[in-house]
């Protein structure tokens, strides 16, 4: 049996159009998530811009006041609103998340498509690396580089964090990638002479990309938790500057006497990470992986 014949029945299998299975809508659900989400990206972006009192101005004659017209989340023991901290926190974290997988996936994401490609001496060597990271506790790490590298900034903190989660991103990118490098499109496009860069760029990536961005809001719902808690260690960013975390440590001293302070910032949190774990959850129920144009 010659070798065009051969090729000829991979590239027929691979190309064949079956019936798609009716997709699952994404509900309602799913569209209020979202624009919850876009609603607080969006009051992050022009928070200095929408009709929002300063965060940091600080108002002796009403500390720790209840909800009211004037300030609808009421005030912390300084005076200042907790509703416009809120709103200028969400930025802190945002930043720190979507800073941070930008680097673990801008390094981790390359390196785990081709080493699954690739196979052999480089991905023994490079999977045995990031496993080695991954055996030691990235939060304790983590802790531990910014405990010591100071003065803290919100770029730090992007930094230490991205590099993180670089060998979390490398595993699951790479895991996805082994198992569709051996679907019957991606051989016959390499029968065929289709260059490494192609089959990466035409035939992998594409099916690679639906997990990842999956992934992706799993991780930025992690790296929001991850910022918190650090705040709550007082790691983060430093006061003033608001931050959801920061909130809600500086909430301990006073919660018998102003529990609004830690109850506004930690719903929104909450909120938020509610939104981008239901988003991931439902496009991942949702997108099927496609065999890509030959």
């Amino acid at each position: 049996m010659s070798n065009s014949y051969f090729v000829n029945e991979l590239v027929e299998e691979a190309t064949t159009q079956t019936t798609p299975e009716r997709k699952k809508r994404l509900g309602v659900l799913f569209w209020i998530c979202v624009g919850w989400l876009a609603l607080n990206v969006l009051g992050a972006i022009f928070a200095n811009v929408l009709p929002l009192q300063d965060p940091l101005y600080q108002n002796y004659s009403i500390i720790n006041a209840g909800p009211s017209l004037h300030h609808l989340f009421g005030t912390d023991d300084l005076g200042r609103d907790i509703f416009s901290r809120i709103v200028f926190g969400s930025r802190v974290s945002i930043e720190v998340s979507l800073g941070s997988l930008l680097i673990g996936f801008g390094i981790g994401a390359p390196l785990g498509m081709l080493a699954a490609y690739r196979r052999g001496k480089f991905d023994s060597l490079l999977t045995t690396v990031m496993y080695m990271f991954l055996a030691f506790p990235a939060i304790i790490a983590t802790i531990a580089v910014l405990s010591f590298w100071t003065p803290r900034s919100l770029l730090k903190i992007i930094i230490v964090v991205g590099i993180a989660s670089i060998p979390l991103v490398y595993r699951v990118i790479r895991t996805a990638t082994m198992n569709i490098a051996t679907k019957d499109y991606v051989i016959a496009a390499k029968v065929q002479g289709a260059t490494d860069w192609r089959i990466l760029g035409r035939e992998l990536l594409p099916n690679v990309a639906p997990i990842g961005v999956s992934f992706l809001l799993i991780g930025i719902a992690t790296v929001i938790t991850l910022e918190g808690s650090l705040a709550f260690l007082g790691l983060s960013v430093n006061p003033p500057t608001p931050s959801w975390g920061n909130m809600i440590n500086e909430s301990r001293t006073i919660l018998q006497q102003n529990p609004w302070l830690a109850i506004f910032p930690s719903l929104a949190l909450c909120l938020f990470l509610l939104c981008l774990n239901f988003i991931g959850d439902r496009l991942r129920s949702h997108f099927e992986v496609t065999e890509g144009k030959l």
